[in-house]
């Protein structure tokens, strides 16, 4: 499968993710570009600023509205 595959399977599934988890999980780099992709299907998907254990602001992205 495509990573662009895995990662709305993944969203499906109900989890959230970020860019370090994409990277860990799918071996994904540019995760932001997946997101396009699936938003260039129709799909909407939301975007939150979560802090790191560190204090930095990072996105997170899960599927939002009704893509059932």
């Amino acid at each position: 499968m495509s990573q662009t595959t895995d990662i709305l399977d993944w969203l499906n599934a109900g989890k959230p993710i970020t860019a370090l988890e994409a990277l860990q999980i799918f071996g994904c780099f540019r995760l932001a570009a997946r997101i396009a992709d699936i938003r260039a299907k129709g799909i909407e998907v939301t975007t939150d600023t979560v802090k790191t254990h560190t204090g930095k602001s990072i996105a997170q992205y899960s599927l939002g509205g009704n893509n059932a």
